[in-house]
């Protein structure tokens, strides 16, 4: 839905380009309007641009000065009877250009006065226009009086003169404008959502169950800074619930196992086979409220309490814990490191209760000498069931459908806070589950065995 949206640069674009345009439609109308009624100044406008076009056709040279009618007023000063004429004089009165016969003495200024560098004069006031008027070009070195006059303006150049005023004054100026606010605009908005899109790729990656998470927002706009702020504080809130659930958790922890173990002491005076089978069921009851409790307490865990663990260390220690109450049961403990180095980002105390818990049910839920392998990879660790020779493999506490596999559900919410899985398999001689941390900081190829 979000690539569905236009961008702000293109919402933008679209906005500046519509005012823009209607301010041009608004000045159009102003602007034609008032030159529409204005005679006067077109009339000026008239004599300046034709004058114009007529001198581009001077040519000065060494062998003196040569003319021919540009290609753009040739139709109207070619022939006469027209209604324009025209005449092109140079500093001398010599003429250089005639369209007309002898009636140019008599709308013209005389050969013999020195023509000022520019001069009007209205025959006829109104429109259309009919009027005289003449100006004063230097090409090369020499000077050049360019006369034009119109009898009712029949082929309308009033209407091209306005247009061409239009251009020069209105359009290109509006539109060298847009074009500079548009850029500026656009790489304004540009280099001030920069810091945004940096936010927004950061919030893609941030850990909602880390405390310190947080926007950056130093470079931040202001109304933008404002929202990344917010969001900020949503963080702190959320800590501040982490924490109050991991107090609640551990207070119903504390008011929970107070009775049982008074009412285990209770139970240890009563000298009753009955009696050690409740101490037995009250034991299973005690490590459920605590699997429970655990998973509670997962639930609302904090990434900053990550740091770098060493597996083959937290697995040579929990295996060294486990040996004796492992061999108590008839049960063997072997510890096998295929790595020289297996560095992860984690929580040691975590890690060590998934280890225990795999540990611990494979020693619940397997036969006697049974031999448990605990493997140590670089980002893994994995513990395997080694029936002995003529037992088949027996149903894990996972599968059975009379149990809630608690202690696995705790496993796989330990991987999934460390980015990684719990994997479970088979083998002819028993089942071996694979606990997989998502961040590895080194590795190495080395292999060596501990019994």
């Amino acid at each position: 839905m979000s690539r569905s949206r236009p961008t702000l640069g293109t919402i933008l674009t679209r906005r500046i380009a519509f005012f823009a345009l209607l301010a041009m439609v608004l000045q159009l109308a102003v602007v034609v309007s008032d030159y529409y009624w204005n005679v006067g100044e077109l009339s000026r406008l008239f004599v300046e641009q034709e004058t114009q076009r007529l001198a581009g056709g001077i040519a000065v040279t060494n062998g003196g000065v040569s003319y021919e009618l540009p290609e753009n007023v040739r139709q109207r000063y070619q022939h006469a009877q027209t209604g324009y004429v025209a005449q092109i004089r140079d500093a001398n009165g010599s003429l250089v250009f005639e369209s007309c016969d002898d009636a140019c003495e008599s709308r013209f200024l005389s050969r013999e006065d020195n023509p000022p560098d520019f001069w009007l004069r209205s025959l006829t006031p109104g429109r259309p226009l009919t009027l005289v008027g003449g100006r004063a070009f230097l090409v090369g070195k020499q000077r050049f009086v360019v006369d034009v006059a119109t009898t009712g303006d029949p082929q309308d150049v009033v209407s091209d003169v306005l247009w061409n005023e239009i251009i020069e004054h209105m359009i290109v100026p509006m539109s060298i404008l847009l074009v500079l606010v548009l850029g500026a605009t656009l790489l304004s908005v540009r280099q001030a959502l920069k810091p945004v899109r940096a936010a927004a790729d950061a919030a893609d990656q941030i850990d909602p169950m880390n405390s310190r998470s947080h926007l950056q927002f130093q470079d931040m706009p202001r109304e933008i800074a404002h929202l990344a702020i917010a969001v900020n504080r949503a963080f702190e809130r959320v800590g501040e619930l982490m924490k109050s659930q991991k107090v609640l958790t551990s207070g119903i922890a504390h008011e929970v196992r107070t009775p049982l173990a008074a009412i285990k002491l209770e139970l240890g005076r009563i000298d009753h086979p009955r009696a050690r089978k409740a101490e037995a069921d009250l034991d299973d009851l005690v490590r459920f409220v605590g699997q429970l409790t655990m998973l509670a307490r997962l639930d609302t865990f904090d990434h900053a309490m990550f740091e770098k663990v060493d597996l083959v260390e937290l697995s040579s220690s929990v295996v060294e814990q486990l040996a004796p109450w492992v061999y108590e049961n008839n049960r063997s403990l072997e510890l096998s490191v295929q790595t020289d180095t297996a560095v992860v980002q984690g929580v040691a105390a975590l890690l060590k209760d998934a280890l225990r818990n795999l540990i611990e049910n494979a020693v619940r839920h397997t036969p006697d000498r049974t031999n448990i392998v605990v493997r140590v990879g670089s980002r893994t660790i994995q513990v395997e069931d080694r029936y002995p020779e003529g037992h088949r493999r027996n149903t894990y506490v996972g599968q059975r459908p009379d149990s809630l596999g608690i202690g696995l559900k705790i496993v796989e919410r330990i991987a999934q806070i460390h980015r990684g899985s719990l994997r479970r398999s088979w083998s002819k001689r028993g089942y071996i589950f694979e606990l997989e941390i998502g961040t590895r900081i080194g590795e190495g190829t080395a292999t060596r065995q501990h019994a």
